[in-house]
């Protein structure tokens, strides 16, 4: 019986994730409209964003214009940042696809980021709160260096 009903699960299981997965991988045509329509929606329209809010830049060195938003820009009736914690505040980082439109590949909860060079490419050094870098509170932030290539972020270093 037991292991009846392990089948059955793996089986719906295997039919709804694709489906997640796909929602997941949906493709924008126009995130920071998506992302302000979300956030006016779930701040029963007492929202305002600020400069900060949207940035564009190249993340994954394609020579295709990406956008970072930043949630910390965010103030939701009254508040401001109300995702934030003191691990950082939500950043999302879409990629901008050749077919048209843009993914979003990840998001991390960070104290901000640099974008700078390094041996030739470009690459995002992520302040985050120092448990990401195995230290405890109090210590200095973790630096986590990644490089986006294509639609993935590939660790290159913490410190």
């Amino acid at each position: 019986m037991k292991s009846l009903l392990i089948v059955i699960l793996n089986l719906i299981a295997f039919v709804i994730m694709p489906a997640v997965a796909q929602a997941q991988q949906s493709i924008l045509q126009d995130p920071v409209a998506f992302e302000k329509e979300h956030f006016t929606k779930s701040c029963d329209g007492q929202v305002s964003f600020g400069d900060r809010f949207s940035t564009v830049q190249d993340i994954n060195n394609d020579k295709l214009n990406d956008i970072v938003i930043n949630e910390g820009e965010i103030t939701c009736k009254g508040e401001k940042g109300p995702y934030c914690t003191d691990e950082g505040c939500p950043y999302n980082f879409y990629v901008q696809v050749a077919e048209g439109g843009y993914i979003l590949v990840a998001t991390a909860q960070i104290y901000g980021y640099d974008f700078i060079q390094r041996f030739g490419n470009m690459v995002l050094v992520m302040k985050m709160h120092p448990h990401f870098c195995d230290r405890k509170d109090g210590e200095d932030a973790c630096e986590i260096t990644v490089r986006v290539r294509g639609v993935k972020f590939v660790t290159i270093s913490k410190k």
